[in-house]
């Protein structure tokens, strides 16, 4: 028995299909997406490209005895 009132089907326009990549917001981003906050972008950007981190976070990291570099590749030739 159908209760007067009630739709048939149920209807929501938001899904798992549309939920953001990074933070898997599906009606807003979270503060630390990636998308909405420029820290966290910058974060991202310096792990994929340690070139990219700035003068002052290079001296930061020198101080704390931190070599960021690039990831060496290993080499497939055996010699």
């Amino acid at each position: 028995m159908l209760t007067p009132g009630l739709p048939l089907t149920h209807s929501n326009k938001y899904s798992a299909d549309s939920a953001c990549g990074h933070c898997d917001g599906v009606i807003g981003h979270e503060a630390w997406c990636i998308t909405q906050n420029a820290s966290v972008q910058y974060a991202y950007q310096v792990v994929s490209d340690p070139g990219l981190l700035s003068t002052g976070d290079h001296l930061i990291l020198h101080a704390l005895g931190v070599a960021w570099k690039p990831k060496r590749r290993a080499s497939k030739a055996r010699h």
